[in-house]
This record gives structure tokens, C-alpha cells and sequence, in this order.
């Protein structure tokens, strides 16, 4: 088996374990040797990124020719219309390109949204609102740059979901980890089988050894 790892990213964290200047980075919240991110979530961005410690599932989840779905909760400025979500449904034309046709929908606020620190700043007289979106590219900044291509900046951009893995239960610089099966290629499709993870744990505790860990304390009780 193969692990993954599954982390709500906070704002302004780096997708990185290594130091950078005073930002925040990965080693902060998953104390978990031998993982490393499968593809990336901007500084400013927040949701869902996922870890692997297996070279295969990482170029399955992130390389951009197995387009896979990533699903974004998007606040933008303005009232967006359906003018809007059908330019990003049909692809829009960016500085790099013609995008591929998007899922786009208007939504309500979700239910699950944290409060987001430091705040958004919202302009009084400009209303805002929700759409999810989910693309099949990786191109960078490139929900940012969509939104505002039709009209609409982003204010605040959250991943939900990366194929049919997402957020839910998963509060804001948690993690939970999922064992699946051990490709055999690239291109094998296999579909993972969820089990239950941890969140944080204490510093240098490998993931079985955290789950050991637990398994004694419930012994006790």
C-alpha cells in the first residue's frame, strides 16, 4: 500500500517543507517524514493539497496529462452572472492560451467555511459571490486568471476537491492520512480505498507509528 496524505492548507502557507524566509511551511503541521506535495496550492490560496510518499500517485494526481479534477470554492467580486459562467464553461483565452472547458455553477456561501485570517476585504459598495469551479490544468495562478478574464476577480480561492478526494472533516491545517493500493504504472487506474487517518501528531512520529500510538491510548481506557 501507499499513503496519502490529505491537508486543509491554510492562507498564507507555503507548499513546501523547506524553510522560506519567515512564511509558514508544510513542517508547521505534518510532522510526517518521506511525503512531498502532489502538485501545489499558492501562498494565498487555501483547501485542499494532497501528499504522497509514492513517485506514481504523485504524477497521477499532478502531472497535467491525466487531467485530473480539481474542484474550487471561488468568492469573487461582483455579482458574477451567467454570461460569466458560461465564458468559463467554454474556456477562456488567456495570456498562455485558450483554457479547456470548465465546470462553473453559481453556489451560496457553503455552510463549512472557516473564517479566514487575516479576514477579506471587501469593498462596501461592490457585493460579492460564490461559484464552484472545477478545471482539469494545472497552469499557474489559472482560477485567479480565469475569474478575473470574465469580469470577476477572485477574493478568496479554497481547492474542495482533487478527484473524488475533498474536505470534508477536515478543519483548517488538519490532516488525515488514506492508505491506497501501490500502482504499478502511471497510468494504472486503480481507485483508492479510503481508511481512517490521523490529524496532527506530535513532531518526527511516522504515520504508523502515530497510529500505533493511538491504538495503546484506546487499550488504556
Amino acid at each position: 500500500m501507499s499513503a496519502l496524505i490529505l491537508f486543509n492548507k491554510p492562507f498564507r502557507v507555503m507548499s513546501q517543507f523547506s524553510p522560506s524566509g519567515d512564511k509558514r511551511t508544510l513542517a508547521e503541521f505534518i510532522p510526517v517524514p518521506g511525503v512531498y506535495p502532489a502538485g501545489r496550492l499558492d501562498f494565498d490560496s487555501e483547501g485542499l493539497l494532497i501528499l504522497t510518499d509514492d513517485g506514481r500517485w504523485q504524477h497521477r494526481i499532478a502531472h497535467p496529462k491525466t487531467k485530473c479534477p480539481k474542484t474550487y470554492w471561488v468568492q469573487v467580486e461582483g455579482d458574477i452572472t451567467d454570461a460569466a459562467l458560461n465564458q468559463l464553461r467554454r474556456g477562456v483565452t488567456l495570456k498562455d492560451g485558450l483554457t479547456l472547458p470548465a465546470e462553473a455553477e453559481h453556489m451560496t456561501e457553503p455552510e463549512s467555511l472557516w473564517p479566514r485570517t487575516p479576514p477579506v476585504r471587501f469593498r462596501q459598495s461592490i457585493p460579492t459571490s460564490w461559484i464552484r469551479l472545477t478545471i482539469r490544468e494545472g497552469r499557474n495562478r489559472q482560477v485567479r486568471r480565469m475569474t478575473a478574464a470574465v469580469g470577476f476577480p477572485t477574493l478568496r480561492l479554497i481547492r474542495y476537491a482533487v478527484g473524488d478526494w475533498t474536505l470534508d472533516g477536515l478543519p483548517p491545517g488538519e490532516w488525515r492520512r488514506i492508505d491506497v493500493p501501490t500502482l504499478t504504472t502511471t497510468h494504472d487506474h486503480t481507485r483508492p480505498t479510503a481508511r481512517p487517518g490521523n490529524k496532527r501528531n506530535t513532531a518526527h512520529a511516522t504515520l504508523d507509528t502515530a497510529r500505533h500510538r493511538r491504538a495503546r491510548r484506546g487499550k488504556r481506557r
